[in-house]
């Protein structure tokens, strides 16, 4: 689950990081030579543009191992590893990149790390010696590692966050099915809606970052985020099928779901600017009413095939008209045979009795 299309660099930063993360081999090197207070530079791949720039040092290849990355770190120069982590090529190497790379660092060791991640494409680690932090250099971009505890105390901040934000969608979810079934939804009803969803997708988003930086450290958190967001990609994808354009102009729902992540946490607040990129009403229009297709509801109904929903609403169009459908008018969509007609019928209207009572009693 993500924000928005991530860039390449930001992707090879997950993974390194991942790489890096408390219970990995490399991280309990790193932080071995941060507690034996020794620096490190260490390139996390090799090819023929790394071999161009290092020089001198010694020729290894052999299995990686914490203890021996301590060792090695204790001479002068770089180590150089395997792209799949498993192996230490060089030690005690010298690099040098191109000069003209800009840097905006000003130490040598995070200055030459820098510009061989620019230059060579592969992540490069550097422990500092003097300032006790570890370093990590991917394309353009640079991250500090961070004791686990400091991660999770923020992990938790934005979990409490997610729960309360979890929790409001949950009640304008079921007021939305409730308006649904009445026929008195709006746009701003369904902008509303909308917008809970990409919040608490954002959020999640954010906690799976710290999750991925915590490693073995972050498996509870990792189940928490799990119970809390199961369900909510697919709730946002329905509530697209609902009331996007897609199914009169042809637009994928993945388009306005691009859209939707593109807004910035200003525009997210105006339920205006969520109405527009869903290509419904905005503005002073928010209060006009809107009619759903009925996916939402179908997809509460047990044992219905995708296939069999997608039939359904193409053939009456709107829920109200699913809704007041006998078991005869289902039958003749194909593939809802008599069994699964009033199977239908009785789940639409068990669905129906139990949200007006969850909003009324």
């Amino acid at each position: 689950m993500t924000v928005a299309e991530r860039t390449p660099d930001q992707l090879r930063l997950r993974a390194t990081l991942a790489s890096i993360a408390p219970g990995t081999d490399l991280r309990d090197g790193l932080e071995r030579i941060l507690r034996g207070r020794t620096g490190a530079l260490i390139v996390l791949g090799h090819d023929r543009v790394v071999e161009s720039i290092a020089t001198g040092g010694f020729d290894l290849d052999v299995p990686f191992t914490a203890t021996g990355l301590r060792e090695l770190a204790k001479m002068d120069g770089a180590i150089i590893l395997d792209g799949g982590l498993t192996r230490i090529l060089k030690a005690a190497v010298h690099l040098m990149p191109d000069h003209s790379i800009p840097s905006t660092e000003t130490g040598t060791r995070h200055r030459t790390a820098e510009r061989m991640a620019r230059q060579t494409g592969f992540p490069v680690i550097s422990v500092s010696q003097s300032m006790q932090i570890i370093a990590a250099y991917v394309g353009e971009a640079r991250h500090v590692l961070e004791d686990s505890g400091q991660i999770l105390s923020r992990a938790n901040q934005a979990l409490a966050t997610l729960e309360r934000y979890k929790l409001r969608l949950d009640e304008v979810s079921s007021t939305l099915s409730a308006l649904e079934i009445e026929d008195l939804v709006t746009v701003r009803d369904v902008a509303v809606v909308a917008q809970r969803l990409e919040m608490v997708i954002r959020i999640a988003a954010e906690i799976e970052d710290y999750v991925l930086q915590l490693g073995s450290d972050g498996r509870l958190l990792a189940l928490q985020l799990e119970e809390l967001i199961s369900g909510v990609d697919a709730e946002r994808q329905l509530v697209i099928r609902d009331y996007g354009p897609a199914g009169r102009r042809g637009r994928e729902p993945e388009r306005l779901l691009q859209r939707l992540m593109s807004l910035s946490a200003t525009e997210l607040v105006d339920p205006a600017s969520t109405a527009k990129v869903l290509g419904l009403a905005s503005g002073e229009l928010l209060d006009s009413p809107v009619a759903p297709r009925g996916y939402r509801l179908l997809a509460k109904v047990p044992r219905l095939p995708p296939a069999v929903v997608d039939r359904l609403v193409e053939h009456f169009g709107t829920l109200q008209k699913l809704l007041s459908a006998g078991v005869e008018d289902l039958q003749v969509v194909e593939g809802v045979g008599e069994l699964r007609a009033r199977s239908v019928r009785e789940g639409l209207s068990r669905l129906a009795e139990s949200t007006i009572l969850e909003r009324y009693v």
